[in-house]
């Protein structure tokens, strides 16, 4: 079928809309038709580290309404209304116990199919689609059941694109990772996307003492609309230990979402002892850590990729907090029309908009 999609050309060139053509889906393969997509700094990344001159289709937070399902297919049907998350396979050890974002094929089946095997091509040359088995900067995508998460019609899709990556990273960075407890103190380093999840996620879950660390004063006050109990200035000076000073002792729990080696560092220094820091970003390589101060103080760092949870149950989960106005997506997204992707994109770059969010011209 012919689609239009946003192809990225090379690190420097701006997206452009063009007309492709997406293959049937094959077994087990069903098409969607997308409503919108989040952005996300994966895109971002990935857009600035492929090849010049070689095409591809990104977007890995896509939200629609199935439109078409090819043979063997269970699960899902023609009009079910969904959510789009990353490609598993679904039988290695990790997928079996319900943490699939440590898939044993995750490389493989999230970085975009080439040549024969994409399932995009425009005048019959191929253009690398399937990232993260869904490519949903297009109106439409091939996909498989495993990447979808069913939601009720009612169900915002612009508002919850973007639970299929980084709303699930840093929610469940904190729900599934961290779980802190009522009597937890819990801060944030970064409240981008991922960080803004993370704050709502520790607010729904009723933590005792929520703070959050940014450079932006205006996502500070957002995060303080989203329930932050202190806000600290990432630039000022002795930021751990403000955050110490406002935990009684030290945070019991901490997020970091920049992969900057000196703000990891402040967050280690503002743990309390045997508290523990959750890693989420893809930052700097190396990090340099005091060893004396993990093992004389019992403090932790954990790793976490897409919030270490099952999107198939931790999604749902995300949805029905969204229903209960716990996650209130408003406050974060700002929709812009698929056309106006480079503007979005910008948005994104300059840190104006915490979420963008395309949306597709649709009637169901």
């Amino acid at each position: 079928m012919e689609i239009t999609a946003a192809v990225a050309r090379g690190p420097d060139v701006p997206f452009t809309l063009e007309r492709l053509t997406l293959a049937a889906p094959g077994a087990g393969e069903v098409v969607v038709r997308m409503a919108a997509s989040g952005i996300c700094h994966s895109d971002l990344t990935a857009k600035r580290n492929f090849p010049a001159g070689v095409p591809i289709v990104l977007g890995h937070e896509g939200a629609g309404v199935v439109e078409e399902v090819g043979p063997e297919v269970e699960g899902v049907r023609v009009g079910d209304h969904v959510l789009v998350t990353y490609a598993s396979c679904g039988g290695c050890t990790r997928c079996r116990t319900g943490t699939p974002g440590y898939c044993d094929q995750w490389a493989t089946l999230n970085a975009g199919r080439f040549g024969a095997e994409s399932p995009l091509a425009q005048d019959g040359q191929p253009v690398v689609g399937a990232f993260f088995g869904q490519s949903s900067f297009a109106t439409h995508i091939v996909t498989t059941p495993r990447n979808l998460i069913v939601v009720g019609d009612d169900v915002d899709l612009a508002m919850t694109a973007a639970f299929g990556c980084g709303i699930q990273t840093g929610a469940g960075a904190v729900a599934n990772v961290l779980r802190p407890e009522p009597d937890s103190s819990v801060v944030i380093f970064g409240v981008g996307g991922v960080g803004m999840a993370a704050v709502m996620a520790a607010r729904a879950l009723g933590v005792g003492r929520l703070i959050a660390v940014d450079l932006s004063a205006a996502r500070l006050e957002v995060a303080g609309e989203l329930g932050a109990d202190v806000l600290v200035d990432g630039a000022a000076d002795e930021v751990a230990a403000q955050v110490v000073s406002a935990t009684g002792g030290g945070a019991t729990h901490a997020l970091d979402t920049t992969g900057i080696a000196g703000v990891v560092a402040s967050a280690v220094d503002a743990l309390a002892p045997l508290g523990v820091l959750a890693l989420v970003a893809l930052g700097e390589a190396t990090l340099p850590i005091e060893v004396a101060k993990l093992i004389g103080q019992g403090k932790t760092l954990r790793g976490s990729i897409e919030g270490d949870g099952d999107p198939q149950r931790f999604v749902p989960r995300l949805v029905d907090w969204y229903r209960r106005g716990e996650f209130p997506m408003e406050k974060i997204v700002m929709t812009y029309p698929f056309g106006a992707i480079n503007d979005a994109v910008a948005a994104a770059h300059s840190g104006a908009v915490v979420k963008p969010v395309l949306t597709f011209p649709f009637v169901e």
